[in-house]
């Protein structure tokens, strides 16, 4: 049998490559990707994928046709990355249960966030913010897929030493913060966020991220008016996978 060639497709990344390393592919800003086929399907159904956590890790994987290392991709990235897939795969029409009600969503007209790069050295994964309650200094990077290989690791952990632990809130900070008042020791770093992190900043700081880290503007205005946020878990590429289980 002759080669066959995949149809493929380019991505334009949330964060325009500015937050790699010039060395980096993924510097460039664009990600080509290959349309979806009967083996991404498999990876979907694959029950030990998805009992790990890792499924939509190895979606991507096979269907990047860059030479890239997945996992170097910050979350916006991946999340546009996703959404692409997920149009070229099933198409734009994305039905999805609210509240208990059943809503179709196009996908295809969600579109990237616009940030200020101006607060970004090309390569340079660090920001700075004043905690507004404490005046507090902090530092933080953008996450990316090797920091989330970490994290779920550490509250695997976590759930071993007690099943009633539910500490993914304060982990994922420990890994997002860099310096805290200039001291980068990581130890200090934990016992902050552990001790003298207010509530009232950590609110301040997710709001902050939200709304100055590169990503996809998930939001949509359903037919009531309500405003929510899309999903994207593995019920996103394949809504019925449970009820082939």
């Amino acid at each position: 049998m002759s080669e066959f060639k995949f149809p493929t497709e380019e991505i334009e990344l949330p964060s325009k490559g500015l937050l790699y390393p010039k060395d980096n592919p993924l510097s460039s800003g664009k990600v080509e990707i290959k349309y979806m086929t009967a083996k991404e399907e498999d990876i979907l159904s694959n029950s030990s994928f998805i009992e790990n956590g890792t499924v939509l890790d190895k979606l991507l994987e096979s269907v990047i046709v860059s030479k890239i290392n997945p996992k170097d991709l910050i979350i916006g990235d991946k999340n546009a990355i996703l959404i692409a897939t997920r149009v070229l795969g099933y198409g734009s029409d994305y039905t999805v249960k609210i509240d208990g009600k059943v809503h179709t969503i196009d996908i295809s007209e969600l579109a990237n966030k616009i940030f200020d790069e101006s607060l970004i050295e090309q390569g340079k994964n660090e920001f700075s913010f004043v905690l507004p309650h404490s005046n507090t200094p902090i530092t933080y990077k953008i996450l990316n897929g090797h920091d989330e290989i970490k994290i779920e690791r550490e509250l695997k952990g976590l759930k071993k030493l007690n099943k009633n632990s539910s500490p993914e809130a304060s982990t994922r900070l420990k890994y997002t913060i860099t310096s805290v008042n200039g001291e980068t020791e990581t130890k200090e770093i934990r016992e902050f966020v552990d001790n003298y992190f207010l509530a009232r900043d950590t609110r301040a700081f997710r709001e902050h991220l939200r709304n100055t880290q590169p990503d996809v503007d998930l939001t949509v205005i359903l037919d009531s008016g309500e405003e929510v946020l899309v999903p994207i878990g593995l019920s996103f590429f394949w809504p019925d996978l449970e009820d082939r289980a």
